[in-house]
């Protein structure tokens, strides 16, 4: 399969119901894409002003400055050691990552991409652009043979789920009995919300309960766009196995995958400071609170959804049937049939709206809510 042989972009689809949603008198809510609204934190925004003199190109491995950065974030925030400058490597942010990661190990034909079976679709693009056959399934027992590349995704992206330390442990014990990789996507981690991970926190596929200090075969995939508002910065990083990540860097230097300079100097400034995060979590949190109750009295049933950016929820029929019903009350969800072909009933609302349009939703869905309990 190349490039020439992907499907048409998904989100297409949803543009009839945007522009029906538009129509509502107090306009759109649209609660269909994470993209952060917030503002960038004036600790990243002076960082990047002062390395605006850029004239060199960039380092593809990332400065010394941002590599040690890398590492004491996951020692202070993961509860990561023994990494060093030689475990990590900035990507230019987390979709690329993911996208070619199948290319940069050397997957192809005949070789098996385990992604969640509730997944971001970017897991099996990049599994069929090298020839790889993705096969979604989040149990290890199921895992086939000829698994060279498994996805864990936690907290998950649609549907929020946590894979606790047991878990993510066992996933790495059955990928290395099939000698394949375990990539674990974590970009959401900072967003714990259901008991225990708003205080314990989210675990880390590199945390010594996980792998107890041996990272072969492992790697840790991180966005900063989530916790730190920056997803126009395009800032990310990879973390684990060395004798990984020394093959990837020097593909990435044939493929110009060069991080620019000044967002080098943004990602140090976002990972040293933990205060903005605080605030975005907080922001998050109260947002959470207004439009989880909101949905539920509504009809919908929400599934998982213990951390990160999104509600899982269904209403027992057709995904398309409720984003329909949702247009009418000009609020804009994604169907959970983009996620692959195992929840055709959930939708996933984003909490990436702001407070004003949080609160415009959760109002029209209670109301909808009353409505059809009259």
């Amino acid at each position: 399969m190349g490039v020439a042989d992907l499907a048409d972009y998904p989100w297409d689809a949803v543009a009839p119901y945007a522009e029906r949603a538009r129509a509502h008198p107090d306009g759109i809510v649209d609660l269909s894409v994470g993209s952060p609204v917030d503002p960038t934190p004036s600790v990243v925004a002076e960082a990047i002003a002062a390395a605006t003199d850029a004239h060199a190109y960039p380092q593809t491995m990332g400065t010394t400055a941002l590599r040690e950065a890398i590492v004491r974030w996951y020692a202070r925030r993961r509860g990561v050691s023994g990494l060093s400058a030689a475990h990590v490597l900035p990507t230019i942010g987390s979709k690329e990552l993911v996208a070619l990661l199948p290319l940069l190990l050397g997957l192809g034909e005949g070789d098996v991409v385990v992604h969640p079976r509730a997944a971001y679709p970017t897991y099996e693009v990049g599994a069929r652009l090298v020839g790889a056959t993705p096969v979604a399934s989040d149990d290890p027992d199921e895992w086939p043979a000829g698994t060279r590349l498994v996805w864990v995704n936690s907290p998950g992206n649609p549907d929020g789920r946590v894979w606790d330390a047991a878990a993510l442990r066992r996933a790495v014990e059955r990928a290395r009995e099939l000698g394949a990789v375990v990539a674990s996507d974590e970009c959401y981690a900072m967003l714990g919300w259901d008991a225990p991970w708003d205080t314990d926190g989210v675990p880390s596929v590199l945390h010594p309960d996980v792998v107890a200090g041996d990272f072969s075969r492992v790697l840790s995939v991180y966005s900063l766009s989530k916790q730190s508002n920056l997803a126009g910065y395009r800032a990310a990083f990879v973390a684990g196995d060395a004798d990984l990540i020394a093959p990837m860097l020097t593909a990435r230097k044939h493929l110009g995958l060069m991080p620019p300079a000044p967002v080098q100097a943004a990602m140090i400034a976002a990972l040293d400071d933990d205060a903005h995060v605080e605030v975005q979590r907080e922001r998050y949190r109260r947002r959470r609170d207004l439009l989880r109750p909101a949905v539920l009295e509504a009809g919908f049933r929400v599934d998982a959804s213990e951390a990160g950016l999104y509600l899982w929820a269904t209403e027992g029929r057709d995904a398309w049937e409720s984003i329909d019903r949702l247009a009418d009350l000009g609020i804009l969800a994604g169907p959970g049939h983009f996620y692959g072909t195992h929840y055709p009933q959930h939708v996933r609302f984003s909490l990436t709206a702001t407070d004003e349009r949080i609160e415009a939703a959760a109002a029209r869905l209670r109301d909808a809510g009353g409505a059809a309990s009259r």
